[in-house]
């Protein structure tokens, strides 16, 4: 294996261990301030229990998001010199901003929210908390303007060999950005309202604090079933979006290696990338014209003619991404969007019933949907990412181009093993933190409560 395969293994990897902790923080901090939210409008202790508890597990992942994060940006000085020379003068404006505004405001009021309790007005208190949500979303929104400009570069000028900034503006205009942020943000939603939803029906099936974990599985339950439905037409805004500004990314999503027109939309196919063509491939007429432009009729440009119109425009090569990963990547990450769905649907009629906490089918469900946000997310990104490919700024600088050149194999493979190491066991901590308090107690054992320590002074209140 070369440097640049190597190099490639080691962003993926260390990617998506911080993805797992990315979009359940999103999702976490904005229920923990909706639950804090109750209690001030009610004075409910149960409110309070479920905020500290649910508060409890937000700032252990916050903290594990964090210390995974830290890394990505070392490695574009380590792997990719040439991507950050390329790009630096662009890329490195919103991850400054994110970095001096809203990873500023994350830290300090989540510190001020943890020791505040007992310090803090109710009010200010809650506004704390509220910050922190606020501003963990407006850090993921900075780093997809930043992503956005590498997937449709604008707002730039080509100088000595490299992208400099000449339209501030229309970087945060950025038509990808603008289609790209709602729907990671909302799905970020749907991760955090699944965790919730799971870990509470964990607890409701042992019969644990079923007051607090009732009320938390219903909250839950509103949240993921709005953010769920809201996924679902983000990410159809997004494809449209796709279809204009990145073709070919679009092509390798549905297996469509001919141009049609009305163009259908594959369901199952077996793909032999060396001769262009699928087999065993089934497809439903009309579809993808439908999904793609909103009518019958219009053209969807296969990667036959992608391919010679790329070789056209910017010269020899292969142009075609790894098909069989993003289109199959691409259909995990939807069907489990539309299994979120029925999930919630299912949830709400349980919950109109009055059995919200008494079938146990639909808890078992949800405890095993708690998984499944994070199998949706990294496909999702690995649709977004490896279709991109093979261009690391798209149209403007090929993945081979910005690896670094002076970094050998056998140095990206110790560091790519260092990291595996380091985020293996720092994945194997948050599991073990999260499953220690999360988990009811077993037969025979003492409830665990809280305790004044742990309250970090809420007692006060």
């Amino acid at each position: 294996m070369d440097a640049l395969l190597l190099a490639r293994w080691q962003f993926g990897i260390t990617t998506v261990y911080h993805f797992i902790f990315v979009p359940i923080t999103l999702g976490l901090s904005v229920l923990v301030a909706i639950m804090q939210t109750f209690y001030y409008k009610t004075g409910d202790e149960t409110y309070k229990k479920m905020t500290l508890f649910w508060g409890k597990l937000f700032v252990i992942l916050f903290t594990l998001g964090v210390v995974t994060g830290i890394v990505q940006e070392f490695q574009f000085g380590m792997n990719w010199s040439g991507y950050s020379r390329f790009v630096g003068d662009i890329f490195g404006i919103p991850l400054a901003i994110e970095a001096l505004t809203a990873f500023f405001i994350e830290s300090t009021f989540i510190g001020l929210w943890l020791f505040g309790w007992n310090k803090l007005s109710k009010g200010l208190h809650l506004l704390c908390i509220w910050l922190v949500a606020f501003a963990s979303n407006l850090s993921a929104i900075w780093i997809l303007i930043a992503n956005a400009w590498m997937q449709v570069p604008v707002g730039y000028v080509l100088r000595n060999d490299r992208a400099e900034l000449a339209d501030f503006i229309a970087i945060l205009l950025n038509e990808r950005a603008l289609a790209q942020i709602p729907h990671t943000i909302i799905a970020g939603f749907v991760t955090g309202g699944l965790f919730v939803l799971g870990i509470s029906a964990w607890n409701l099936l042992h019969k644990h604090r079923t007051d607090m974990f009732l009320k938390s599985a219903r909250i839950a339950l509103v949240f993921t079933a709005v953010a769920s439905l809201a996924t679902a037409t983000t990410g159809h805004t997004q494809a449209q979006d796709t279809v204009k500004l990145q073709p070919m990314k679009l092509a390798a999503m549905e297996g469509l290696w001919e141009t049609e027109s009305p163009a259908s939309m594959s369901m199952f196919a077996i793909h032999d990338r060396e001769n262009m063509t699928s087999r065993r491939e089934f497809r439903i007429p009309y579809v993808l014209s439908i999904l793609a432009h909103n009518n019958l009729t219009q053209e969807v440009i296969g990667m036959r003619d992608l391919q010679a119109q790329y070789e056209e425009k910017y010269g020899p090569g292969d142009y075609i991404p790894p098909v069989t990963v993003v289109y199959w990547s691409f259909r995990l990450m939807v069907g489990l969007g539309m299994l979120f769905i029925l999930v919630s649907i299912w949830g709400l009629v349980n919950w109109w019933r009055n059995r919200l906490d008494t079938n146990p089918l639909f808890l078992k469900v949800c405890l095993f949907m708690l998984f499944m946000p994070f199998v949706a997310n990294t496909a999702g990104w690995m649709v977004a990412e490896m279709g991109r490919q093979p261009w690391v700024v798209y149209g403007l600088l090929l993945t081979k181009d910005g690896v670094t050149p002076i970094v050998g194999a056998a140095t990206v493979w110790i560091s790519m093993i260092t990291f595996t190491v380091v985020y293996g066991v720092l994945a194997a901590l948050g599991f073990y933190l999260v499953h220690r308090f999360a988990r009811p107690p077993k037969p025979g054992e003492t409830p665990r409560e809280e305790s004044k320590e742990e309250l970090s002074g809420a007692h006060a209140y």
